[in-house]
């Protein structure tokens, strides 16, 4: 068996200097801790960002597509649209005809509304209890290098 010579390679002289592997080890540590509370209210996570991301967009009333959707939450269409169809079996959203009849627009059902309301805060209150090792200046310094991250999409979903 050949051996990796890392160096060769790897721009890091060790894992732990990985941003993209830090990062996953992170994100799989949240994500952990987040499916797993999730699951026992009956959704997935995706189910649940989603839920999220259509409350939040239609907390005014609009009606909102589903790209749209998927533009806030960082998902492919056809992602969207897979987990749109398991939210309407469960009878957490339903989809309504657009004005002009060619697409249709999911909107939160009583039910769908008060699932999210017993699950934002148990989501919310994870991340606080994930993200507890940071001061509140590393917190909005963390925030702050997200945001700039993902500065494309952030400034079109905050319209």
């Amino acid at each position: 068996m050949k051996n990796v010579n890392f160096k060769e390679i790897s721009l890091q002289d060790k894992p732990d200097r990985s941003p993209g592997f830090l990062l996953w080890h992170v994100s799989t540590a949240w994500r952990g801790s987040i499916e797993w509370m999730l699951k026992s209210m009956g959704l997935t996570h995706p189910q649940f960002v989603i839920l999220a991301t259509l409350g939040w967009l239609t907390r005014k009333g609009e009606r909102v597509s589903q790209a749209a959707i998927g533009k806030m939450a960082g998902l492919d269409p056809n992602t969207v649209s897979q987990i749109i169809r398991g939210l309407e079996q469960k009878e957490l959203i339903t989809r309504e005809k657009s004005f002009d009849g060619r697409a249709k627009n999911p909107i939160l059902t009583i039910k769908g509304s008060a699932i999210l309301k017993r699950t934002m805060p148990a989501v919310e209150k994870k991340d606080a209890e994930f993200f507890q090792k940071l001061t509140a200046e590393e917190m909005e310094c963390m925030i702050g290098i997200f945001q700039k991250l993902i500065m494309e999409d952030q400034a079109e979903i905050e319209q």
